[in-house]
């Protein structure tokens, strides 16, 4: 069977497109196992992530399989550079259960492949849609300027370059840059037509050079017809930032969950993943340990770093129901002060956020550590939760999954963004 005929036949036989090959085997134990009969996989780690999991582990569950014995991630002994998962389960047990998970007796196993209790898959929560988006994709080099074509065309009193030269963020900037300053450059139309983009000729002339001739060989029409275009600009993603003062962002792929202010004027690459919110409360509640929390429950990841996800991740993440002016505040004050004293020790330290939180897990700076927890305590009092489960991460994801399911499944009112 040629390879075009195999994918042909996975997409109909599973009816759930093309993933990891893995996932499919997952689906096939629980298609044939009776209750209280058991299955266990070796996988890539795929299974346990966004859509893998959902093609695989989730399926499981949903055909009333139980994961009593899980290893989440770890290195395959063999020659392949490739972290696996471990997953047991049984189908419609009819007892008491033992959970176990890396080595560890826990009270329950998510198709996450973490701590807490099952049977509830966190879905997407309409309140949440077009706030949180994936940067522009170019998909063509010759996008991007040399520092002395951007001295030129900024230099060029004659046309206001500036409206389409633009700071280009990636995310090494976020997590290495101590400004987390944009270290790039682009010639951005935005979602001009082509009789805008010929207002600014040496731009234009330079992506007509270099980008036409690629996009004119590319299959997909729209990007062959709209070649002095980004190829996937994100259009919803610029009406929704168009009247903010500054918008909040996070690298697609880290090692940690961080979070920045980035100005209006900054493009960010596609590397990067924005929230169309500029208040300091929805800031404390990205920078908080909730959200932190949750993004490592339901995101992929890319070897030991976090994979954050719009679809999975944030559009699926239950934001405090709308709280008093007193409580609001104090989640806005202790964001402001530990973004302050953040870019404080950047600035002075001459280091990035990498760096810097690297220090921070070895004892460093107690008191910016202070200052997130203070403010891990406030988002928490936000949702009517005690202080005590601020640092507890299973326990926080257990919460925001029931919280996802009262919404969802029982109605609960869910208008966090007024």
């Amino acid at each position: 069977m040629a390879i075009d005929q195999y994918v042909d036949w996975l997409k109909r036989e599973f009816g759930v497109g093309i993933k990891d090959l893995c996932t499919y085997w997952f689906r096939r134990a629980a298609d044939h196992l009776k209750p209280g009969q058991r299955a266990g996989l070796v996988g890539t780690n795929s299974v346990s992530q966004n859509l893998g999991r959902s093609a695989s582990l989730d399926y499981v569950v949903e055909q009333g399989g139980v994961i009593t014995d899980a290893v989440s991630s770890q290195k395959w002994p063999g020659e392949a550079r490739v972290h696996v998962s471990i997953v047991n389960w049984v189908a419609e047990p009819d007892g008491a259960i033992e959970y176990v998970l890396d080595g560890v007796s826990v009270d329950g196993i998510t198709t996450s492949l973490r701590a807490g209790h099952t049977g509830w898959i966190p879905a997407a929560l309409s309140a949440n849609a077009r706030r949180c988006f994936e940067g522009p994709s170019p998909k063509a080099k010759g996008f991007q300027l040399l520092q002395e074509e951007v001295d030129r065309l900024l230099g060029d009193d004659s046309v206001n370059y500036g409206e389409v030269v633009r700071p280009y963020l990636t995310a090494r900037d976020i997590t290495d840059d101590p400004s987390q300053a944009a270290s790039r450059w682009t010639i951005d139309f935005g979602l001009r037509t082509l009789e805008e983009a010929m207002r600014y000729p040496a731009a234009l002339a330079l992506v007509r050079d270099r980008v036409r001739p690629e996009r004119e060989r590319n299959r997909r029409a729209s990007y062959r017809e709209k070649w002095w275009l980004f190829a996937e600009p994100r259009t919803a993603m610029r009406q929704a930032l168009a009247p903010l003062r500054r918008y909040a962002a996070t690298p697609g792929h880290a090692k940690r969950m961080t979070v920045v202010w980035i100005a209006p004027t900054v493009l960010s690459s596609n590397a990067i993943d924005v929230f169309a919110l500029d208040d300091d409360y929805s800031m404390g509640v990205l920078t908080s340990r909730a959200h932190g929390a949750w993004a490592w429950a339901q995101a992929s990841t890319l070897e030991t770093r976090l994979r954050y996800t719009p679809s999975s991740v944030f559009e699926t993440f239950a934001w405090p129901d709308p709280v008093t002016d007193d409580r609001r505040v104090r989640v806005a004050e202790a964001s402001r002060r530990l973004l302050a004293r953040r870019t404080e020790i950047c600035a002075t330290e001459q280091i990035g956020l990498t760096k810097l939180y690297n220090a921070v897990d070895e004892g460093a700076w107690t008191d910016l550590k202070v200052l997130h927890r203070e403010l891990d305590e406030a988002v928490v009092d936000c949702y009517g939760w005690p202080k005590t489960v601020a640092q507890d991460d299973a326990e926080l994801v257990r919460l925001l999954t029931e919280r996802n399911r009262e919404i969802v499944e029982e109605g609960r009112a869910y208008a966090p963004f007024g």
